[in-house]
């Protein structure tokens, strides 16, 4: 079986409480005594999109001053900036194109999506991304169960914040899951509550929120609820492929 741990919206912004919160998650999950096979970032990494606040998720997620007890897979957010994040996070070059990776397991397969718009807080997977998802799953030849991961859910989460914003064109999601059987499950981000719900007969489960937890409308006014804890999941892939969710705080 495949486990992923699994964090979201740091919001990293160069203030003691956002760096304190993050740290916290990490310490959480870098002294785990079991076995993680990775852990998943699902966007809103920065909250500015400056390479400053991306060399201090480097150096928070231990891509730079040492090795991470396990991979350290990760996704742009609507906060996120392609370019600095791909040469200040990703030691990569500039570029403004989709920034999309595979990484392939010895019991499944994780696909981090970008369904970010420069300059906008709605999402969309592009054309450029729907090509790339279609040709890494004929790659893996239907055999391997795989997890699409990206930053917008594409329903409605019942709070007018998150569901102002949603993912474009949901229908074409909908439309590559019925024709991908190997999919096994989509993990977002974006709405600071860890929920978990169900889109196109697949299991869609959102991150909760590192920098603030999202209030729903019958908690109480407010949608920031900064006293909360930060919070992460751990997602397992059993060989059949089914998808178990646990959620936790730190």
């Amino acid at each position: 079986m495949l486990v992923l741990a699994h964090i979201s919206d740091l919001h990293l912004d160069g203030t003691r409480r956002a760096t304190e919160r993050a740290e916290r998650v990490r310490e959480r999950l870098w002294e785990l005594p079991g076995r993680v096979d990775a852990l998943l970032v699902t966007g809103d990494i920065a909250d500015h999109g400056t390479e400053a606040e991306y060399e201090e998720a480097a150096r928070l997620l231990g891509l730079r001053d040492g090795e991470p007890p396990f991979p350290v897979l990760t996704c742009p957010g609507n906060h996120d900036s392609r370019a600095p994040y791909r040469k200040a996070l990703l030691g990569q070059p500039a570029s403004e194109g989709p920034v999309n990776s595979v990484h392939v397991f010895d019991d499944a397969a994780v696909l981090m999506c970008d369904s970010s718009i420069p300059g906008q807080d709605e999402g969309e997977l592009d054309e450029e991304t729907y090509a790339w998802i279609g040709t890494t799953l004929d790659e893996l030849d239907g055999t391997v169960p795989a997890l699409l991961a990206f930053h917008h859910p594409p329903v409605a989460l019942h709070h007018p914040l998150p569901d102002a914003y949603q993912l474009r064109r949901p229908a074409s999601l909908a439309a590559l899951l019925e024709r991908r059987p190997e999919v096994v499950g989509l993990i977002t981000g974006h709405a600071h509550t860890p929920a978990a719900t169900a889109f196109a007969g697949r299991p869609l489960v959102v991150g909760a929120g590192v920098t603030w937890t999202l209030r729903l409308p019958w908690e109480g006014e407010g949608a920031a609820d900064r006293d909360a804890p930060p919070g992460f999941a751990f997602h397992v892939v059993a060989d059949d492929g089914r998808l178990t969710s646990h959620f936790r705080t730190a």
